[in-house]
């Protein structure tokens, strides 16, 4: 079959598209025809060997974690599953399995291919809903499990003032029509290019990135970008008694925002206590949630679709097509 290949630790410039052999399903697995799949920061962060004394790879890795497809075979055991089943879904590199979920992870071989396999127990993983298309199945797995989960930590009240950080990338441009549902007042940081859009989709007011124009005395900020030790320009923005979340590393520590009266939350749930796929699911068929596509490729130019990822400015999701 055809995927991505990163034969070695390095920049996303050396992966490759190439033939590997098609992944088995073992007991409690299924093995899934990708139909799409979408690029997150772990499909080049990992690869780089930033992080090659905690999780070693072994390669060829084939990057991906988000994808649509059908269900081409199934291992012993499983029942959640048949063959010609439309899923979709989000699982990490099995290089991971120490930082996940302690309980029914989901773990796979890699969506930027033909064919990957996964855990069928996990929460990660659901049936397609007939309303949603399959690009929209594969960029909505990590973000609409984001999204949720912030929401869900905020508690964002009717007529709050908020700050998004970050606000074109996945994350932010499927939190955003989310934070309009429930009426808080929202200013996002954008490029001019993306300030209509992010005005479109729920923003009131758009704004640079400089700490300078955040506006003072938010209720709530919301850091999708800034790594969090860096966060001091956030906080300030934060009114006595408000509420910072950041779903990026390292975990943030209450003394690096130099801000006691601010709660700091982490939002990474890795064992689906906020809720899984089943529930993204249902919020996109409602059309309540959904992924802004910034760009589309072909797996042919899947290679290049993680070096634009890496290098470019890009708003919303990227999504390879098989």
């Amino acid at each position: 079959m055809k995927a991505v290949v990163a034969t070695g630790y390095g920049p996303p410039e050396e992966y490759r598209v190439a033939d590997v052999p098609v992944p088995q399903p073992g007991p409690g697995q299924i093995q899934v025809r990708i139909a799409a799949a979408s690029i997150n920061p772990a499909d080049v962060r990992l690869p780089s060997g930033d992080f090659r004394d905690a999780i070693p790879l072994e390669f060829p890795h084939v990057p991906g974690n988000d994808f649509a497809g059908t269900v081409s075979k199934v291992g012993a055991g499983v029942t959640a599953y048949r063959v010609g089943d439309e899923i979709f879904g989000q699982a990490v590199p099995r290089a991971l399995r120490p930082m996940v979920g302690a309980t029914r992870p989901s773990l796979s071989t890699g969506s930027l291919a033909e064919y990957a396999v996964f855990e069928a127990d996990t929460p990660f993983l659901a049936h397609r809903p007939a309303g949603l298309d399959v690009e929209q199945a594969a960029a909505l797995p990590t973000i609409g499990l984001t999204a949720r989960a912030l929401m869900a930590t905020a508690k964002v009240q009717p007529g709050e003032t908020v700050l998004v950080v970050g606000a074109t990338g996945g994350v932010g441009t499927a939190l955003l029509p989310l934070l309009a549902r429930a009426k808080a007042r929202v200013t996002a940081t954008a490029t001019a290019a993306d300030a209509d859009i992010l005005r479109e989709i729920g923003a009131d007011e758009t704004i640079g990135y400089a700490e300078s124009e955040y506006p003072a005395g938010v209720d709530v900020a919301f850091n999708l970008t800034l790594p969090s030790d860096q966060l001091t320009g956030v906080a300030s923005a934060v009114r006595p008694g408000g509420r910072l979340l950041t779903i990026t590393y390292p975990v943030p520590q209450q003394e690096w925002i130099g801000r006691e009266d601010v709660a700091l939350h982490f939002v990474l749930d890795m064992d689906g206590t906020l809720g899984g796929m089943r529930e993204v699911g249902e919020l996109a068929a409602r059309g309540e949630l959904s992924a802004t596509i910034g760009r589309r490729y072909t797996l042919d130019e899947g290679a290049q679709a993680c070096v634009d990822f890496a290098r470019l400015h890009t708003t919303g999701k990227l999504v390879v097509t098989m």
